[in-house]
């Protein structure tokens, strides 16, 4: 990353879910350095009801608040969850700016509750906005970008996916599997240089109201996250990184693989296996995979390597 200034001028930027909390402060961020805003929000509770698709009042008070500040903005209320509704979003970014050059996937909603408790309805509706609300916005600008080779797109993964977390089976789960998708777009994506990324933020929103102290709240304030998405989303952004943010400091997350031991296909196999379990679980060595293929060429590798010797 260069050290110039990060702006985006002449750069459409679409943030779901950004009516308050970090998507706000997500569109605030992006118009103040340039960029013209979809400020995209259902305007639901944190558990995604009370929402009403087409509703733009909170969008438009935030649509309102990056106009009065000299930028130019306009409000959706789209559920990301209706691809048909989502499409139309991106239609009404290109008819009134001609493009769209970022996606920043923000939207969702909680339903915690311990994996014994906890309804499969509310299992898959949180997988549904999570998860399948990123797969549809970014469906819906996926040609677009490829056409105009260029595009920024982050997802919004956390903590609670990538190491997991007590009651947060559902949200876990969606959250870590956008981790997977940003992995293979980015791929895909690379050679008409779209840029996908994923954001881990720690912040006081209303998602995470109740759950922690006031003196931590406070010091999470939903303005520290906002460096992270400028950078993923920036012209010189990295691809396929995950960085963690929350007040103030900001943290890499790898998916590694060990080195491994190759201990053969005999009929004690398992038995080798759990010998030398220690052994296959070091991180010492390890590495970050470029792509899956990694894991069966290691596997090969190894594998071809002992038979010469057999």
């Amino acid at each position: 990353m260069s050290s110039n200034s990060i702006d985006f001028k002449g750069r459409v930027a679409i943030v779901t879910g950004a009516g308050g909390g970090l998507g706000r402060q997500h569109a605030l961020a992006l118009a103040a350095r340039g960029a013209k805003v979809v400020v995209n929000d259902l305007g639901g509770a944190r558990d995604g009801s009370g929402g009403t698709a087409g509703s733009v009042s909170a969008a438009q008070a935030v649509v309102d608040e990056i106009k009065a500040a000299g930028g130019e903005a306009m409000a959706n209320g789209a559920s990301v969850t209706d691809f048909v509704a989502v499409q139309a979003m991106v239609k009404q970014a290109v008819d009134a700016w001609g493009r769209v050059d970022i996606l920043i996937n923000n939207a969702g909603i909680l339903r915690d509750k311990s994996f014994a408790k906890m309804e499969l309805d509310d299992f898959k509706l949180v997988v549904d906005v999570h998860l399948m609300g990123a797969v549809n916005c970014t469906k819906a600008v996926w040609a677009l970008m490829n056409e105009q080779k260029y595009g920024r797109i982050v997802m919004t993964t956390s903590s609670s996916g990538l190491y997991g977390n007590f009651g947060q089976s559902n949200y876990g789960a969606a959250k870590l599997a956008l981790v997977g998708l940003m992995q293979t777009l980015s791929l895909e994506g690379a050679k008409n240089d779209i840029r996908v990324n994923c954001l881990a933020p720690t912040a006081a929103t209303r998602m995470t109201e109740g759950l922690m102290p006031q003196e931590v709240l406070d010091a999470l304030k939903p303005e520290a996250v906002v460096p992270a998405m400028l950078v993923l989303a920036a012209q010189d952004a990295p691809n396929r990184t995950i960085l963690c943010a929350g007040a103030g400091t900001f943290e890499a997350a790898h998916i590694t693989m060990t080195q491994g031991v190759w201990v053969g296909v005999g009929a004690d196999a398992p038995e080798q296996l759990a010998a030398r379990l220690a052994e296959v679980t070091s991180r010492d060595g390890d590495s970050v995979p470029q792509s899956g293929a990694a894991q069966g060429t290691n596997e090969v590798g190894k594998a071809m390597a002992n038979a010469k010797r057999a």
